[in-house]
Parts: C-alpha cells; structure tokens; sequence
C-alpha cells in the first residue's frame, strides 16, 4: 500500500493514507471479539443520500442510528445513563430500573439492563406501535401500558399522553424504589451525544459539514450534538424540526396535537436540555411529508427508517431548496421501519 504512495499529489497522497488508517480500523474492529452486545452500541456509518438530491446542489448526509443493536439511537442514551448513574450511586446493585418510553428508549435500557442484570420496566403508552412493546418484553422488560386520552387516536401519540405515562412512571418508580432513567432530565443523556454521536459525525466528515437538523422529542440529541458542533464550530447551522401541526417550539399554535410523527413533536415547550442560544432556525413538517420522504428514503436509498428519519430528510430537503442551497446537512435517522410495520408508515 505504502509503495502505491509513490508519485501521487499531496492531495492523493492524504486520501490513500486514510484509506489505509481506515482500512486499519476496520480490520481491528473486525478482528476482536467484544465482551457484550454494549460494546456494538455507536460507531454508526454516515452515509450520503446522493438519490434523493440528485436534482439539487448540497448534500445530506444520514447518520444510520438504527444500526445499534436496539434499532435507534436511544442505546447510546440508555448505556450513559445507567453507567453514569452506577458510577454515582443513584442506580445500586440489584435495583429495580423504570422509564417512560415511546419504545425506543425502552428498548435501549431492556437491552443494558438484560446484560447488567437490572430488572427493567417500561412505561409505555397504547397509541405507540406494538412491535417496541413486543421487543421490549423479548429482551426481559415487563411492560407497563396506559391508556391514551379519550380524544386521542392510535398511532398519534400528544403531550396529553405523554402526561399520563410520565404520571404512571412516577408511580411505579416509587413503589418499586426504582431508579428512575429519566430521559427528559438526566444530563447523561445529551452527554451520549456529546461525547459520542457529534464526535463520531465530526470524525466521519473531518468536520466539513454546514448544518444539523433534528426532530425533536425529549431534544436530547439536539442538544448535545449542537453543544459538540458550536464548541467545534460555530457557524455550523442547527434546526429544531417539529410537526407542522404542533409546532410550539418556534411559537406557533397547536392545531393538532394528534400528529402522526412517532416519537417527539409533544406539544411541550418545557424542555430543559434545550439551550436557546444553539438554535439557528425552526423547520416544520406535515405527516404528509415525513411519510413520503420516510417511503422515498427506501425505495430510492434502500434505507428502511422510522418517521423521525423522514421528517429529518423532509427538513433537510426544504434547506436545500432554500436557505441552504449547495451546502451539505448533516441528519440523525433514528431508528429502524421494523418498528412500524403495524402503522400507515408502510401501506
């Protein structure tokens, strides 16, 4: 490999020699044997979705959370908190664990908690697709289902049920003397991104990115991977996307908390991870749109993702056509379209 160096440009030169350090990683990755399923969490290709803008200048580049073993991005989450809190001594040996969870999360802290040997129990409201449930109680959780608000209709999970989980947690934390892996408060949470997430994507693209648009629900990615990306940069641009429909993020009122986006877009302005001054724009998107852009992400990429994912990619679309015109976006597809076979995702 060294000798093909002979004779290249400078330019030529730097890339074959990150071909062979890359090429070098991946065999000792590939070569060692990992001591549990925790230690394939992270390290998530980046890829960039030439098919979907190839009609247009820029570039969106798609981080492939549904890789971890959970299928999204919340194991990073789930692995931080739990270590973060036995490195502390808020979680004690043999402790029982309790979270909320629209699946993901859930799945995330039945997956360390099988390997750690917590009991694990995941609250979880009706309106969310049944398939996390089942997954949740393949990996060891007891999972805790509550009933949505009379006016809320499956698949369409509000603030007004979220309300009701975070009510039904709280009660069976203190039951149980659980320790409670509260994801919309713990600071290990965006801290998982922080550390690890942002880095990987800074690594992956040497830092030559424009921007980073993230659908929210409890923020924590957002927040910490713009904490990582302003420290690094601060031109980088960072967009809060949320439904088009419940958008009270960026101010506009609720015409429809019953959208169809799983997993964020709660109608909640509440959000403590979120650091106002990190925030570049706001970006809205229909059901409509999110599903689509979900749909095309398959056919044309071969990408099988979540909701989330599509209205990421519908965000990303919309700078590009616009404000960001020939600049490169970076996105978080957060997790896998196995979690929602049951629902309209997939006709």
């Amino acid at each position: 490999m060294r000798a093909l160096h002979l004779g290249l440009t400078c330019q030529n030169r730097k890339v074959a020699i990150n071909l062979l350090e890359a090429q070098e990683v991946e065999l000792s990755r590939s070569s060692s044997i990992l001591e549990s399923v925790l230690g394939a969490i992270g390290d998530t290709p980046l890829v960039e979705l030439s098919r979907l803008t190839y009609k247009m200048p820029g570039r969106i580049l798609a981080k492939l959370e549904y890789l971890n073993p959970g299928y999204s991005k919340k194991d990073r989450i789930a692995l931080q908190m739990i270590e973060q809190a036995e490195e502390d001594g808020s979680l004690a040996p043999g402790q029982t664990v309790v979270e909320l969870t629209s699946g993901n999360t859930g799945t995330g802290l039945a997956i360390v908690c099988a390997v750690k040997g917590y009991q694990f129990v995941a609250v979880m409201s009706k309106g969310n697709s049944m398939e996390r449930a089942r997954m949740m109680t393949a990996l060891g959780a007891e999972v805790v289902l509550v009933d949505q608000q009379p006016s809320s209709r499956p698949g369409q999970v509000s603030g007004g049920d979220l309300e009701l989980v975070e009510k039904a947690a709280k009660e069976i934390a203190a039951e149980r003397n659980a320790f409670r892996a509260d994801q919309f408060h713990l600071k290990s949470h965006p801290q998982a991104h922080t550390l690890h997430t942002a880095q990987e994507i800074i690594r992956q693209t040497e830092g030559e990115f424009d921007a980073f648009c993230d659908f929210i629900g409890t923020a924590g990615s957002y927040a910490g991977c713009t904490a990582a990306f302003k420290e690094y940069n601060p031109k980088i641009k960072c967009y809060l996307v949320e439904p088009a429909t419940a958008a009270v993020l960026s101010g506009r009122q609720i015409t429809d908390p019953n959208h169809r986006i799983q997993g964020g877009g709660y109608s909640m302005t509440d959000l403590p991870f979120i650091n106002p001054e990190e925030v570049d724009g706001f970006i809205q998107v229909t059901d409509e749109e999110a599903i689509h852009t979900a749909r095309e992400l398959a056919r044309k990429e071969g990408i099988f993702a979540g909701y989330s994912a599509g209205a990421n990619i519908a965000a990303a679309l919309s700078l590009l056509n616009g404000e960001l015109n020939g600049k490169t976006i970076v996105v978080l597809l957060s997790d896998s379209g196995l979690k929602y076979l049951s629902t309209d995702l997939w006709p």
